[in-house]
Parts: C-alpha cells; structure tokens; sequence
C-alpha cells in the first residue's frame, strides 16, 4: 500500500516535536523502560494518527491470606488508568459472581470482602486462589497475581505440656505442638496468667516453649492455649518444679543423671527469601552448657550481625533469609566433659523475579513481534502468557520462543492490545504487562528499533523522507515449488530499471486466511526470497513490495502457488504435555496433528527412562494414555507418533518428566557398630541404593533398645549424616538398633537389628600412656619406614602415637598419628644421614615415656634390594596377646561396572555363621592404578559387604578383619575383583588430521584412546563431513576396527574443508564423540606432474619393481610383496623338484637290485661269523653281547623292514651298501630327531664323552631321509598288542642299542609280539596300511620250546645296560625327495629270548629272496612313481 504523501510531511513535523520535547511526555515515551506500571508514550499532536500507549497497571495486588474460621477477609486491588477500570475477581480460575454474593462483596477501591469464612470437614468454600480482573473498554484487560487464602483448621494438639523438673540453672523444652497453620495463634500462660517472651524465654514456630537458664520463679504450672477468635482451647497443664544445684552433690551419681543431652535438636527447614528461619537446639547438663554453631564446617559468628540471633536455649534464628544463608547448620553444646552436636540443612527457595519485563510495542500488520521476558527464581519458575485475561494457547502464529518470549507471526489488528507475561514458581507468582498498538501502513513507527521486533521486520522503522516511491516489481513467479517451501522470484519495478537500492518484502498467507506475514530480502537488490516452514499441498497467496529510502512502494498482483503434496503421512501430534500422578505412573496427553493426512487410526507413545538406551511403546487410541509400573522418583521422557492407513507419521519432541517421590523402599546399606566406652555406641551406615530411595533422602530415623523382654524402643531422628553418636546408655549392657531412612513421604524399611554391647569399665585415662612396647625402623634412601606395638598395659587410653625425628636429635620435627596406626614413613630425608628417632604414646593427659632408636639413610647409590615387610596398611591393629582369626574365604562377586560384593566367613562364629555378640567386620579396598592409591575402609557387622562407587573395568584387592570390643584380627588374605566394562565415558583424545604426502584427495587421521575407555577398545567410528551443524546421521561413516589410532580416507575433495570426529567403542557400547576437528584438503597438483605420478601408478601395476633381498613387505599392505615369484615361475620351480626326485628315486632302486644279487654263499659265512654259544645273533667284529635289530617305522605306511648293524662306533648315519630295496620313504621332523636321540642319552648309563659330542654333533648336521630294507619278505602270519606308550611307536624309541652281557641282557619289546627269522635276515614287521597310525607287528613263529613266549609285555623306552663295547649305529641311506631333506627316525626293536632252540629254528628256515618277490616291490615302487607323477601334475 503507498501511503499519501501528506502523511510523511506530518511526520516530519512529529519528529521535531518530538526533538525539542513540545510535550514532557514525549520525552520519557522514547525512553520508557519496561517495568510496571509501564510509562506512557506520548506522541505530539502534529501527529494525531499516532496512538499513545495508555498507563494501565494495578497499584495494589492480593497478597496471600491466612484467616481462621468465622473471620472477615479483605484481599487488597486496586488498578490505575485513565478511564475508571472495571474490577471483577477470579477464584481458581473462574469469575466470582459478587451480585447475588451475601457474604463476598467487591469494596469500592477494587478489592474482595469475605465475610464469615466458612470452614468445615467437608465443606471449605473459601479456601482457593484469587485473582484480580481489570477492564477498561475499548482498550483491554489485566489480571493480578494469584493469592492464596488459607483457612486454620480446627484448634488440635498433637501434642502437650508434660509436668517436669529442671535444675538452676538449666533448660527445659515445654512441647505444644498444633497444626502449621494454627501454630501463630498459640500462646503460654503461666499459673494462669499470660507468659510474654524475652531473651530467657522463646516460643518455637511450632509452638513449643522454651525456657533458658531456669530460676525459682520459672517454676509453676505451665499450659498453651489456641485463640482463633472464639472461645481459646487449653492444653493440659504441666507443673515444672526448679531444684537447686546442691542437691547434685547429696545424691549418687547412678541416682541423678548429669550427661550432656539434647532436649530439642535442629531439623532441616526450607524457607522463602526475605522470611526467618528458626534452628532450635536446646541441651541440658551438670555443668551446663554452652552452645555455639557452625554452617559448612565454619564458626558461626553471631556477635555484631542483626540479622543472626540467638535466643534462648541456644536456639538460632535468622532474619531476613538470602540464598547466601543455605547451608548445613551444626549446634555443637559443650560443658567440659563432653561435647555433642546436631546438623540440620536450610534450604532456601527464591519466588520468581524478573530479569527483563516485555515493552510495549508499535507494529504494522504482517509483521513479526517478540515479547521478551525473562524470569529467574528458586525452583526454575513456569511462564504463561495472558492477553487480554486469556491464557494464549500456542499456534502456528502464537509461538514460545527462548523459553519464555512470546512471538506473534504475521500480526492482524484484532492482535492488539495488553500482553502479560506471568511467572510462577511454588513460593510465589509476579505479573508484568506490556501493550501493543498496530499502526497503519502509511503511518511509520515513532520509536527507534526495539530489541523486541524480529530481523524480517527491522526494514520498516527507519523513518521515512519525502519523495517518489518504487512501483509494483514485476513478473513475479515462483520458481521452485516444494512440499514445505516456495522460492520466487522477480524483476525490478519499472519505476527503477536498475533497483541496486531496492529492498523488497515479500507478504504472504494462506488463502482465505487474512493473517499475512512478510518475509524481508537480506540486501539491496536481491530479486528472489525461499519462504520456509509451509504446509504441503496448501494453497498460498503471495506479493511483493519494492522499498526505497523514501518508503514502501505499490505491491504487486497477488500470486497464487500451491505447494506440493508430501507423502500422505500424518505430522507431529501438537500440544504434549506429561505429568506424574504418583510415584509409578505419569499421564501424557496431546492433540490431533494439524496435518493429519487423512483420518488417524492410533497413535504409539514412546517413552524410556532418562539415562538409558532402551525405549518401549504402546499403541493408544486417543489422545492421552498414562503408563504404570514406572520406577519412582525417576525421570523418563516420552514423544508421540500417529500412525495413519500410510504408516507412522513425524514424532513430537521429546517432553520429559519425573515421577513423584515416594517413601524409600529398601533399608540403608551396611549397619555396624562402633562400641565408644561404656555408654557410648557409635553407628555408621550408607544410604538406600540409588534406585530405591524414591526421593530426596531429607533424613533417618534411629530406634534401639535394651536385649531384654518388653524393653523401650527409644527413637532418634537424625539429618542427613550418616553417622550418629549414641549416648547415654548402661555399662556392660547389650543393645539393638536399626535404622531407617526418610523422605518427604515418610519413612522407609528400617534394617535389620544390629547388636552392640557396651563396655563394662572405660579404659583408664588418668594417667599417661605406658612405653611402647617395640620400635623397629628400616632406613632408605630419602626415607625411613617407622613400625611399633603399642603399650603391654592396654588399659589405659591411648590416643595417638607423637613420632619425633632429627639429624642428631629427635626434637626437630614431631608427627601425629592416629591410635589405630602401626606404621608411619618418613619421607623427604637427607640421603646417608644419621637420624635420631623417638616415639611416644599420648593421650589427653599427656605424652608417655619415649622409646628411642637410631638410623643412618641410605647412600643415593646404593641400588640394593629394599625389604618391603611394611604393607600400605595404616589402621593395621597389632595382634592382642589372645588375637581374633581373621575371616577366611573372603571372595569379590562382581555385580555391575561399579559394584562388587565382598563376602567371607568367621572361623570363630558357630556353624551356622550367625553373627550374635559386638563384633563388627572392616573392609578395605584399592586398586592398583595408579601405584599409590590409598585404601578406602567401612565398617560392617554382617558376612558381607557391598562396595559401590567403583570405577568400571578395574583390578580391585579386597580384605577383611573383625574386631570385637578392643581384640582385632590381623587382615585377611586378599580377594580380587575386576568390575565390569561400561561404555566409554570420555572421547578419543588428541585427534589430528594430516595430509598423505603426494596425495592430496587422501588424508590420514591419528588420535589416541579415551582416557576413561572403562573397557577394552575394540574399535572406532570416525565421521567426517563437509558441513559442522548436520545432523550426524548425515555425516559419513568410517569405521577402524581393534585398537589402531590411525586411519587413511581416501576419494576426498580437493581444496575442501572438512570436519571429523571420532567415537571409540568396546564391548558395551559406543562412547561420546570428540570434538569436531577442521582440516581442509590441500589444492590439487599441476598436471604434469599428476601426469608423471599416473605413469609410475600404470608402470608399478604392470611390471613389478626391482627389490633387493632386504626388501620387508609393510604389514598392511594387501598386496604380494615385490619380488615374489610369478606363477610361472613356481611351476618352473616345482618340476625341477619333483625331475630331481624321480631322478634319485631310480638311482636308489638300481643300487637295491644289485645289492639283493651276492650270493647265498656270502651270506652264509656273514652268519657263521655271527653265531654264538647260545646260538644268537652275532655281528662282525669283537663284539660278544646280543644286539637287537632295529627297526625304522614309516609313519605313512607304518611298515619296519630289518636293518643290517654294523659294529661302527660312531652313532650317527654311516654310508653302506644298500642290501634291499625300499617300499615307502619316511620323512622324520628335526625336532623329532632331536627329541630322539635326547631321550636316548638319558638312558644310557655309562655312555663315553665321545658319543656325547657325537650326539651333539648330529643336531647340528644336515637332515637326511631314512631308508629301510628287508631282506626277506613277509611270510608268516602277523599278531598285534595294543601299545602302551602315550606317544607315537616312532617317537618312543631310539635308534640304536647297545651291547649286554647274556646275564644281563634284557629284552625291551615295542607294542608288538616278537617273533625270529633266520640267519641274518632280522625280523620284519608289517602293519596293514589302512590307518597310518595303527601299532605294527611283526611274523610269529610257532615256540618250541617251553621257556620261549612269543608276546612278551612291551615297554615304552628302551631301558638295556651299557657297557663299554663301542656302540653299533644304524646303517641308513640318504635320498632327497621333492627338493626336502628329512631327519632319519631311529626306532630299536627288542631282542630275541636267550634260548638256544631258536638258533636253529633261525637257521632252518633261512630262505632267499625270491626274483618274484623282488618283481612284486618293483612294481609296488612303480605305482609310487605314477601317483607321484599324478600329484605333480595336478
């Protein structure tokens, strides 16, 4: 719209009025802070089209009211504007109805009247929330704060004066306590008459009395009485009779009591700033006491200080209260013998307060706004907004923006109006308003830029000057259309070809709404705009508006542009709200999406508890569903999707919320009991587990009692701490307490019963210590190790130990350690030093007799071994003369990341392990990262023990003692531990990003682990991405598996910046991602050289690069390394093999056939030289002993073959004659061998030194392959017996025998019968080749005689005599095969049985090996041939 041009000449007018101040109000409009009342802008009349602001706020407000029944109430309103505004009055939320109204009635200054309030049992009309609504016509509403009117009750004590004594002197605590809100109407009269308070004399908030430093005249009868405006109810009267001091001194001190005790204790209070918080504390005792405080562990200083009293008694009382005033409070009553104290924790709250109040503000429509307020206070204070007295629900056009601000999109003139901002917390509620006046197009904005108005409407204040104004742009289209945006574009106005000055504003709506927004190009000259955040398949009408420095000008044809439809899937449910409805159920309700997309068939809540990664669901109907079984006093968070015909729509956001408290619902942890003296019992315990105190532990609650029938159950309400003194009780006496934790809602199961029993006598402190009994030292370098025992005598007090040490003198230093400790180093010493020690038992009386000792420090070269006999056990008890066994079987369950169980049992407790007498158990506890980690103790009476707050993934030592009255074991063997892994809960760290030399599209990326991996690293997760803000589901994934911290990407952009981060992940999950770290990848390279580094890529592709020996492939590498044979080469390679083979094959077969040719003549002397008187084997040379035969095994074919020995003394393989062929070919491993010929010289008993380096020799020569021959082919029947031995037949036996005596010669047999043959052909033993590892068995011959048994029992290892006969060796042939050497495998086979019969038998049947036989092994070797000739070829 062009707006006249008269009008700007009337504005002109307006801003020299405005300049020279015609009117004072003018002035303070331009400036007018935010505050209420706000302050009136005033325009000067030269601009009558110009609204002021108008004063509208209210003068007085209703504050909250406590009234009793029957009383009148006046809630105060008053409202300030310059038309009389109409008052109307709200009760919880709806318009009272004053008219017809005989008890209510509206005062003529605006405020409520309440006649007779009417309070009862079931009827409380009265009782509520008020609120004040004023009206002016034609301009707007305002509403008030809230009040609250509470009505007392009716007059109930819970409880009453009781008649007591009191000595002079002392205090006394008179109790009356009533109901909250009936506490201020009661009062205290003494024998009838009215008691007035003053410094000795106080009344609690609660009600009770308190009466200090007692006199004669205190002494009376004492009662309290309620006055709530009618007759007073009186409490039951108490006499309180005063005695003098002296009669403590005529009475015996087990008559009269004179411990120092509480007889009121602070308790824990939550106040408002500005109010007073009172902490009672009042204690009694002979001497009397005297009181003093402390907050946070410092002295309270109360002297001086207005706002710090304290009253009678002790009693603190704060006034004025600020956040600065919370804190824990302790009152701590001392009187010279004993001291005691009591904590208790102020806990402050803050009403809301503004920190910026909304402006009021001048708009033109279409335009954007922003009410800004912001709110502070103590909880976090909720805000709404009121326009006009109504509650402005959030829309598309009414947002919540910041928290608190309220925006206002696309402002109408019925937008107009007061807008209040309310904040509201538990202890308090505040208002402020602000107005807003739309003007008209051609009417410019008075004010400079407001904060307040949003950048797409800042275009518009700048006052306008005189002078042509653009016309309509032109051929305005849209040229991307899309499901939720519409980008347009145009040309410039005729008016202004150029239009480089030009600004445009783009206004648009939905068509047929009349709420139109406007959208602002971001510089002069741009002719395009991307409206955002559309509906899809929505019909929209937009125009254009070109804008000059004289104003707006003509707008264009409206245009209309219908977005496209999106997928026909439901959007975000609006408006989801949750609350808790009690400790394990929460109620989520929202509304139907705005873009339903068709009719919606169910909706599915989501929800999880806060902190966890497992989220459940339920399908829901309608549009609210509450979930039970929740976990109390947790937080859980909850979002809604809606599901039409087409699927699952967009979810909400997550809204999150806590279930309410509720009282704990397990026992406080580890109980024990800490006898004092004897009337003192200290108790220690831990908290609940985390997950089932269902609130805010606010404190606990302590009964015990005597072990006796129908004892008193005495209970103790404690703070927070989980420690408490008991005082008071007998000697020598056993009691039983128990403990309970509380909330807000009350209490919580109390543990189980603990007993403790008191000391009959107290330790003698009335004198000093006694010497210690030991001191030993152990000088160090820069430290000396001090150990000691303590006194013989130990009845008497020992309080600590006073270590005194010097250079020469024990007096230059002193150190104090607690009574507990045996063991103390002194560090930071001079090194070879002579030092004086001394060491002294001290207690309250004094210091005891010192005992002395002297050490030189080492020399800081000395490097000798330290003898580490001192343990970091600094509370090590030294054994008593009759010490406690300390717990046996102690063990560590390991329960969660940070959680492990100690139990252990008690040798000295019964069978059934019940702990019944006062004994307690100490657990410690440490790791050993790092080295010097102190032990953590904690005290328990039960058999186990739960150490929580353990770091997760970590090696734990664990150890107990018992002790029992004042006898303590020494520790336990320690238990182990690791707990469990936990997700990692730290980043890598140190993440860099470099470039990989000659490559720039590659980078590598180098980090190191997290420094709380709580686990082992099992790999990593590294996303890059060009943009820093996309969601990480958009960046790109790189994963690294194991522990590597470096990692190569390749293909990236040259010249681009990117962006990593690194998450690291073990076996429980994935950890926090680190911080995003930029790198922009170098430019790209010239092409000439790109060119020369493509030839070197294409050239090392096809042809292998020439590498030295020396060349290691890198480990990563995938590729073969350089040099390694092609596979042409290989095949080369593996025929030459294989042609060498064949080759040496048929050699050995040619010198077997020859060898099988001498005659039956040679071989008949061979054996007459052999023969003996027995008839045995023989062998050439002087040798008179029986050599058994050896055998080889072939571990393929598992077949022996007889070997001829010859009397050679060298062990190892000679060269020799060939006499038979071979079938198969046995390849031995060199560690067999080795093993071989090792097992055989541990059982030779007399071997020579030169077989001894004989046999060292042989390791170190060159395998060779073992051939064995027969000389006669198999011809009997063959027997088996299992073998006996666990290893293998060919790993069991050594290679050669040695010679025996006839006398002595014992026959060691294999797993096999042994049966002979004749002459010198040896016997043979063939083994079915069907399994390669099967025993082996050798021809049997029938016996002939009675005294020969053919299967004599075998034994694994040859166990024959030596003697010092030289050594026989085993004759073996050495062939290649297939280009490998094999070490030859020796295997000893047992010797025939002395009998002189089977001699004979031998030589009868001697038989020859027969031409057909040979043509039988012949072929046999020639199927060999083909079946290797079959593999090579394959």
């Amino acid at each position: 719209m062009a707006a006249p041009r008269g009008a700007w000449r009337l504005l002109g007018s307006f801003w020299l009025a405005l300049l020279f101040g015609q009117r004072p109000g003018a002035a303070a409009a331009a400036s007018r802070s935010s505050s209420s009342p706000p302050q009136q802008q005033n325009l000067p009349p030269a601009a009558p089209t110009v609204r002021t602001f108008t004063q509208f706020y209210f003068t007085v407000e209703p504050m909250d009211t406590l009234s009793v029944r029957a009383a009148s109430v006046i809630l105060n309103c008053s409202a300030f504007c310059e038309s009389s505004p109409k008052i109307e009055w709200k009760k919880d939320g709806t318009f009272l109805n004053l008219v017809s109204d005989d008890r209510r009635q509206l005062l003529p200054d605006g405020s409520l009247l309440i006649n007779s309030v009417v309070y009862s049992k079931h009827s409380k009309p009265d009782e509520g929330h008020y609120q004040c609504v004023a009206t002016v016509e034609s301009l707007g509403t305002i509403v008030s704060r809230t009040a609250k009117l509470t009505v007392a009750g009716f007059p109930r004590f819970t409880s009453q004066p009781e008649s007591a004594s009191v000595y002079r002197g002392n205090s006394i605590v008179l109790n009356c306590e009533v109901n909250a809100d009936l506490a201020p109407f009661v009062r205290w009269e003494l024998d009838h008459q009215p008691l007035f308070p003053d410094d000795r004399v106080f009344k609690l908030p609660s009600g009770a009395l308190i009466v200090s430093n007692a006199t004669d005249e205190d002494g009376g009868t004492y009662c309290c009485l309620i006055e709530t405006g009618g007759s007073p109810k009186y409490s039951a009267e108490a006499e309180i009779k005063v005695l003098p001091v002296f009669l403590v001194t005529m009475f015996a001190e087990s008559e009269i009591s004179s411990n120092l005790v509480f007889l009121r204790q602070p308790f824990s209070l939550t106040k408002v700033t500005g109010q007073s918080a009172v902490l009672p504390c009042v204690a009694a005792g002979i001497p009397i006491p005297v009181i003093k405080w402390t907050r946070n562990g410092e002295e309270l200083i109360t002297e001086g200080i207005q706002r710090l009293l304290v009253l009678a008694g002790g009693t603190l009382k704060i006034n004025d209260i600020t956040e600065d005033d919370a804190g824990t409070y302790t009152c701590i009553a001392d009187n010279g013998n004993e001291t005691i104290e009591a904590q208790a924790d102020l806990t402050i709250q803050v009403p809301p307060e503004f920190l910026k109040q909304p402006s009021n503000i001048y708009a033109h429509e279409s335009m954007d706004i922003v009410f800004e307020c912001d709110v502070i206070g103590k909880p976090t204070p909720t805000v709404k907004w009121v326009k006009n007295g109504d509650v402005v629900i959030p829309s598309d056009y009414f947002k919540i923006v910041k928290e608190h601000n309220l925006q206002v999109l696309g402002l109408v003139k019925s937008d107009e109006g007061f807008y209040q901002c309310i904040a509201e917390n538990d202890v308090g509620n505040i208002q402020a308003g602000a107005q807003l006046i739309i003007l008209d197009h051609d009417v410019a904005i008075p004010t400079l830029p407001p904060t307040s108005l949003t950048s797409a409407t800042t275009d518009h204040l700048a006052p306008a000057a005189t002078g042509p104004l653009p016309s309509a742009p032109r051929d305005v289209v849209a040229s991307l259309v899309s499901t939720r945006f519409i980008k347009l574009t145009w040309r410039t106005p005729a008016s202004d070809p150029h239009g480089d000055n030009l600004t445009y504003s783009v206004f648009y709506t939905k068509e047929s709404i009349n709420r139109e927004r406007i959208e602002n190009t971001s510089h002069p000259g741009e002719m395009q705009v991307t409206i955002q955040n559309l509906l899809p398949e929505t019909v929209y009408v937009f125009r254009v508006v070109a804008q000059n420095k004289h104003g707006p000008g003509e707008s264009s044809v409206p245009l209309k542009v219908a977005t496209q439809p999106e997928v026909q899937l439901p959007g975000p449910a609006p408006n989801i709200r949750a609350y808790a409805n009690s400790p394990t159920s929460i109620t989520v309700s929202w509304a139907t999406p705005l873009s339903g997309n068709g009719e919606i068939q169910n909706y599915k809540l989501y929800y999880m508890e806060k902190g966890t990664d497992s989220e459940q669901d339920t399908d829901v109907g309608g549009l609210s569903y509450t979930v039970n079984a929740l976990k109390k006093y947790t937080e859980y968070s909850f979002r809604v999707v809606a599901y039409n015909k087409h699927g699952p729509g967009v979810s909400t956001q997550d809204v999150v919320v806590r279930t309410l408290s509720d009282v704990p619902s397990a026992a406080p942890q580890n109980l024990s009991l800490e006898v004092q003296n004897s009337k003192s019992i200290m108790m220690h315990w831990q908290p609940p587990p985390a997950g089932t105190q269902n609130g805010q532990i606010t404190g606990y609650k302590i009964r015990y009692r005597k072990l006796t029938r129908k004892s008193d159950v005495t209970e103790k309400m404690v703070g927070t701490q989980l420690a408490q003194l008991i005082e008071g009780l007998e000697r020598g006496t056993e009691y039983s307490f128990r403990v309970a934790a509380l909330t807000v809602n009350g209490t919580g199961i109390p543990t189980d019963w603990v007993s403790a029993e008191t000391f009959e006598s107290d330790l003698d402190e009335s004198r000093v210590p006694e010497v210690p009994s030991s001191l030993h030292v152990r000088p160090l370098v820069t430290s000396i190790v001090v150990s000691w025992t303590p006194p013989e005598n130990q009845n008497i007090v020992v309080r600590g130990y006073a270590i005194g040490y010097g250079v020469g003198s024990p007096h230059a230093q002193t150190i104090k350690v607690d009574y507990k400790q045996r063991y103390y180093t002194i560090e930071n010493l001079d090194s070879s030093s002579h030092y004086v020690i001394t060491l002294k038992a001290y207690n309250n009386v004094g210091e005891g007799i010192p005992l002395y000792e002297s050490a030189v420090t080492r020399a800081s070269t000395d490097t000798s071994e330290v003898d580490l006999f001192v343990v970091n056990a600094p509370y090590t008890p030294v054994p008593d003369p009759s010490p406690m066994m300390p717990p046996v079987g102690v063990q560590a369950s390991i329960l969660s990341h940070d959680t492990i169980r100690i139990t252990w049992a008690d040798n000295s407790l019964p069978k059934n392990q019940k702990v019944s007498d006062a004994r307690y158990y100490t657990v410690r506890w440490k790791t050993n990262i790092p080295a010097n980690t102190k032990y953590k103790t904690a005290n328990t009476t039960t058999l186990s023990f739960l150490v929580t707050g353990l770091k997760p993934n970590t090696l734990y030592e664990f150890s107990v003692m018992v002790t029992k009255g004042r006898r303590s074991s020494t520790w336990s063997m320690t238990a182990h531990g690791t707990t469990f892994e936990l997700v990692p809960t730290s980043p890598p760290k140190d993440v860099t990003v470099v470039s990989k030399e000659g490559k720039p599209r590659t980078i590598i990326i180098n980090w190191q682990p997290p420094s709380e991996a709580n686990g082992k690293i099992t790999g990593y997760i590294i996303y890059y991405s060009t943009d820093v803000n996309a969601e990480i589901h958009d960046w790109v994934i790189e994963p690294v598996v194991g522990n590597r911290l470096t990692h190569q990407i390749q293909d990236l952009t040259v010249d681009t910046a990117y962006y990593f981060k690194i998450q690291a992940r073990n076996s429980k999950g994935m950890g926090p991602m680190s911080e995003a770290v930029q790198f922009r990848t170098p430019k790209a390279e010239s092409s000439d050289k790109m060119s020369n580094d493509q030839a070197l890529g294409s050239a090392g592709k096809g042809k292998p690069m020439d590498v030295g020996t020396d060349y290691k492939t890198p480990m990563s590498g995938s590729n073969s390394p350089h040099g390694s044979p092609s596979p042409l080469e290989y095949n080369m390679l593996l025929v030459i093999i294989v042609s060498v083979g064949v080759i040496t094959i048929v050699v050995v077969v040619i010198v077997a056939i020859f060898c099988t040719r001498r005659t039956t003549s040679h071989q008949k002397k061979k054996r007459a030289a052999c023969k003996s008187v027995n008839g045995s084997h023989k062998y050439k040379g002087n040798s008179k002993d029986v050599k058994p035969p050896d055998l080889w095994i072939h571990h393929e074919r598992l077949e022996l073959k007889p070997i001829d020995k010859s009397p050679d003394p060298n062990p190892i393989m000679t060269d020799t004659p060939i006499p038979r062929n071979s079938q198969d070919i046995t390849p031995v491993d060199n560690s067999m061998d080795s093993n071989i010929h090792q097992r055989r010289n541990s059982y030779r008993g007399h071997e020579s030194e030169d077989s001894m380096s004989t046999l060292a020799g042989r390791r170190g020569m060159r395998p060779k392959m073992m051939m064995p021959f027969d000389s006669q082919p198999p011809q009997q029947s063959v027997r088996n017996t299992p073998s006996t031995d666990t290893m293998p037949a060919s790993l069991s036996q050594t290679c050669c025998t040695e010679h025996q005596e006839p006398e002595s010669a014992t026959g060691t047999y294999l797993p096999s019968t042994q049966e002979e043959e004749t002459g010198q052909n040896l016997p043979t033993a063939h083994v079915r080749p069907s399994h390669p590892l099967k025993s082996f068995a050798v021809p049997a011959v029938p016996p002939t005689g009675g005294t020969y048994d053919p299967a004599l029992p075998s034994t694994p290892l040859l166990s024959q005599q030596a003697s010092s006969h030289p050594v026989h060796s085993v004759k073996t042939a050495s062939i290649g095969t297939l280009g490998r050497t094999r070490p030859p495998m020796p295997v000893v086979v047992p010797s025939a049985p002395e009998v002189q019969e089977t001699t004979k038998m031998l030589e009868d049947t001697e038989s020859n090996y027969e031409p057909d036989e040979l043509t039988k092994e012949m072929a046999h070797l020639e199927g060999l041939m083909k079946d290797l000739n079959a593999i090579t070829t394959a």
